[in-house]
């Protein structure tokens, strides 16, 4: 199999991973749950105060005092500019947070997210000529309307939205593999070179700085939703990450690289801060 028909293969399945994603969560997030959470205007400050302000800053801080290569330093701000993975809801039932502002906190983040990356996608990613719209097509079309056919699906049809999730969901977990497989094949070289640099440190600082300042920062919510928020903004949409990249010609693969290595870092930041929250909420008797 030529390089070609991998890289055609390894944009596919980015493709469908993404909106697997997204129709899996649509088809969880009840509106009315969602909306609770999103008449706390504290809470939903905090939010957005991290996703796309502090979040994003953090990326672009650590890229100015490590001396990533540019290609790795693009990698780190576009997982800064995506708040947010699909598991999100596995890791807050970990930590004993509440499950009512998860799926506040993921609506938020993705509806958020499909609004900003277009605009700051271009002025933040430096080495990446693109338009606001080269970005936000594919966001709109793998990240958003996904996720309305869910939510839209549970809303009309919660029968078969409770029947199709674990396939939608198992379907979703193989196309990660392959993807990841195919990343292998396709970037081998390039992850093998990563380990000489750094950006697995990069990343790890990147990870601890969110989750601990926004967990320690987020004066007066409670701790069970101090919890939903550091999860939130320490685990990261990763097709969306991915997205900008796909989107245009002659990427540096260095770029991608940084991007996927985000997969095993930031689930195991997000296990091990779940386990600590979980800890702190079982102290407090919560």
């Amino acid at each position: 199999m030529n390089a070609e028909t991998l890289n055609a293969l390894l944009k596919i399945s980015l493709v469908i991973f993404m909106a697997g994603n997204l129709l899996d969560m649509g088809l969880r997030l009840k509106l009315g749950t969602a909306l609770v959470g999103l008449r706390n205007m504290r809470f939903v400050s905090f939010s957005l105060l991290w996703c796309f302000v502090l979040g994003p800053a953090v990326a672009w801080g650590i890229t100015q005092v490590i001396p990533l290569e540019p290609p790795y330093a693009m990698g780190l701000i576009l997982i800064g500019l995506a708040p947010c993975a699909p598991f999100l809801p596995a890791m807050v039932d970990r930590a004993r947070g509440d499950l009512g502002y998860t799926a506040s906190f993921m609506l938020l983040a993705s509806v958020g997210m499909v609004a900003y990356m277009p605009l700051a996608v271009p002025l933040l990613v430096q080495g990446l000529s693109v338009s606001a719209w080269v970005v936000a097509k594919p966001l709109l079309a793998v990240v958003l309307v996904p996720l309305v056919i869910g939510m839209v699906t549970l809303r009309r049809a919660p029968g078969f939205a409770a029947r199709a999730q674990p396939v939608v969901k198992k379907i979703t977990g193989l196309v990660t593999i392959i993807m990841l497989v195919l990343c292998l094949v396709v970037y081998g070289e390039a992850f093998i070179g990563s380990a000489g640099s750094y950006a697995t440190l990069a990343q790890v600082i990147f990870y601890c700085a969110v989750t601990a300042g926004s967990y320690m920062l987020a004066f007066g919510l409670p701790q069970n939703r101090r919890s939903v928020l550091a999860l939130g903004v320490c685990t990261r949409n990763l097709g969306a990450a991915f997205a900008p990249l796909f989107a245009v010609a002659g990427i540096d693969e260095r770029a991608i690289v940084m991007v996927a290595l985000g997969v095993p870092l930031q689930t195991i930041a997000a296990v091990v801060a779940a386990r600590v929250f979980g800890s702190r909420a079982e102290a407090a008797g919560a």
